[in-house]
């Protein structure tokens, strides 16, 4: 396994962008990375049917104070899908874990939005050495919590489908009202339908294994909690639920809704660098 030739791409004035497929055991995967490589590490885990790009909002706010890394979950964006068709949060967990390896990461504060945050939970419970703290954004506890969406299905016969369908389905993903953007369209356009339903459902299979709260109270770490009190794919009361965990801190964002880091990044980003300035230096120095 080897790490190919980053890609730096400029932007102004800001540290380079590198971005990299890492060739891991079960396929490809990509990463980049922002800010300034010495700076506190922060992984970005994007949720289903999106990427990396889901972020790129949100980076510019980070680069100041952290090395921000984001990675596109396999199946999803530019990685590959997993050889063995294993989509389970257990394993995307396991396999962030080597990509972080072979980045040199040693710890880091890890950032997961809707159902990134369950392969996020895998990888603290994995690999606590590696984890600093965990922070969760609109991240469903429970099936319990889950509101049933009235969006039209896609049907596999008819994939790839159109802008239109895409947008119909992906809707509940953002407040009332909010376009979907384009970039994300093409990109869940691009996944396979059998990489878009099967990741889905190892998410949902991982929540009934274990509600998310009962998995995090034991591993001791750092939690922050951000929701958008119009979420409409998870209620948005459920946020309380995390509570259970010791120092959980729980944040309502008003007026946004399932995808906050799109929609008000400003106001995510602002929870998150003040959760992050506590948490960072935790880590231990490298003797």
């Amino acid at each position: 396994m080897t790490l190919p030739d980053s890609q730096p791409q400029a932007n102004g004035d800001a540290p380079a962008t590198e971005d990299a497929l890492l060739h891991l055991d079960q396929g490809d995967i990509y990463v980049c990375q922002d800010g300034p490589r010495g700076a506190p590490a922060l992984l970005l885990i994007h949720g289903s049917a999106t990427s990396s790009r889901s972020w790129d909002a949100l980076v510019p706010l980070l680069t100041t104070s952290h090395r921000v890394i984001r990675i596109d979950l396999p199946g999803h964006g530019r990685s590959a899908e997993p050889a063995d068709g294993d989509y389970s949060p257990l394993e995307q967990g396991r396999r962030i874990g080597t990509a972080l390896d072979r980045l040199g990461v040693e710890r880091a504060i890890i950032v997961g939005h809707s159902s990134g945050g369950y392969p996020a939970t895998a990888l603290a419970e994995q690999r606590p050495d590696l984890v600093t703290a965990l922070a969760l954004i609109n991240t469903g506890p429970s099936m319990d919590a889950f509101i049933p969406s009235g969006s039209t299905a896609i049907d596999p016969t008819q994939w790839p489908p159109t802008d239109e369908q895409i947008r119909q389905f992906a809707s509940s993903a953002f407040r009332t009202g909010y376009h979907v953007p384009q970039e994300l369209v093409d990109e869940l356009r691009g996944m396979t339908y059998h990489a878009l339903t099967t990741a889905m459902q190892a998410s949902i299979a991982y929540l009934n294994q274990q509600a998310l709260p009962d998995r995090l109270m034991p591993l001791g770490k750092p939690l922050q909690v951000i929701f958008g009190d119009q979420d409409r794919r998870w209620r948005p009361s459920s946020a309380a639920d995390y509570r259970v965990v010791p120092g959980a801190r729980v944040e309502l964002l008003p007026g946004a809704g399932h995808t906050p880091i799109l929609e008000e990044p400003a106001q995510t980003a602002a929870l998150l660098l003040a959760f992050t300035e506590i948490h960072q230096d935790q880590a231990p120095k490298t003797p």
